[in-house]
């Protein structure tokens, strides 16, 4: 989804409501855990926009890692199945 949103594609109504929904509980985990962090977003002029680029990079991230998890998988596979054909 938010690949979407950085390429300008467009998406109907339950695709932004499910971001949004996916957003907020994000910023809600972010709130609990990074309480010094919350504290300097808050009340920042451009408080939305530090929120939306924080969530950006931290789904950036989690997509890099999951990425690279199935390569490793993929890989493993791959000397599996060449072990079993030798």
């Amino acid at each position: 989804m938010a690949k979407m949103l950085k390429d300008g594609a467009s998406y109907n109504q339950r695709e932004v409501v499910d971001l949004l929904v996916e957003f907020s509980s994000f910023k809600d985990r972010v709130n609990k855990r990074f309480k010094i962090l919350a504290t300097e977003l808050e009340g920042k002029n451009n408080e939305h926009d530090l929120w939306v680029n924080l969530y950006l990079i931290s789904t950036d991230y989690a997509e890099e890692l999951y990425n690279k998890r199935q390569k490793q998988q993929d890989n493993l596979r791959q000397q599996e199945n060449l072990q079993k054909i030798s």
